[in-house]
């Protein structure tokens, strides 16, 4: 097996998604997630602490982008205009590798109470960095965490719309997060 090849981590969460959603989660092992990615068990725990943790697999990344696009929105710009700031700065790390995970993605944490729990845990981290990012803006808490739960919310519908949607479109994944956030942003207005 060549280790040296790039892009193993890549190769490991996709081989392990394909897994998990080909024979589960729990039927699923370290070795056969290695091996499926061309990498050794030994390359598997220097990425990865265990399997579960394929599922957040970019998480600080994403969570650095979100808060770094919050924070250099514009002066004047409202919590939600900010959020849309770090949804679009987030964006950019988003590609076609990541599309075409989505539906597997999706498939194997409905088949698993423990891959639903740590996708849990991935929004409460993603929220909490948009909220962090919101109240050194300023933003009242309570206001901060509202718009940091919608950035949560409008990420994964446009991540779904994303990547359910026609794959000879070619747009990127930007316009989708902001559509889910501007619809996001009507629904709370009808809450009266």
């Amino acid at each position: 097996m060549a280790r040296w090849q790039p892009g193993a981590t890549q190769r490991l969460v996709v081989a392990a998604v394909d897994l998990f959603t080909e024979q589960g989660y729990d039927a699923t092992t370290v070795a056969q997630i290695a091996e499926r990615a061309g990498v050794t068990k030994s390359t598997f725990f220097r990425h990865f602490s265990d399997k579960r943790e394929l599922l957040v697999a970019g998480q600080e990344t994403l969570s650095r982008l979100l808060a770094d696009g919050i924070a250099e929105a514009p002066a004047d710009a409202g919590p939600l205009q900010a959020v849309a700031a770090g949804l679009e700065r987030a964006s950019s790390v988003m590609g076609p590798a990541n599309r075409e995970l989505g539906p597997r993605l999706k498939a194997a944490i409905a088949a698993s109470t423990e891959l639903q729990e740590r996708d849990a845990l991935k929004s409460v981290g993603l929220a909490a960095a948009m909220t962090s990012a919101l109240v050194a803006r300023g933003v009242p808490d309570p206001v901060a965490h509202l718009a940091g739960e919608l950035g949560v919310l409008a990420f994964k519908r446009g991540y779904a719309q994303w990547s359910e949607s026609d794959r000879d479109d070619t747009e990127e994944f930007a316009p989708y997060a902001l559509a889910a956030l501007e619809d996001l942003r009507r629904a709370t207005a009808a809450l009266g």
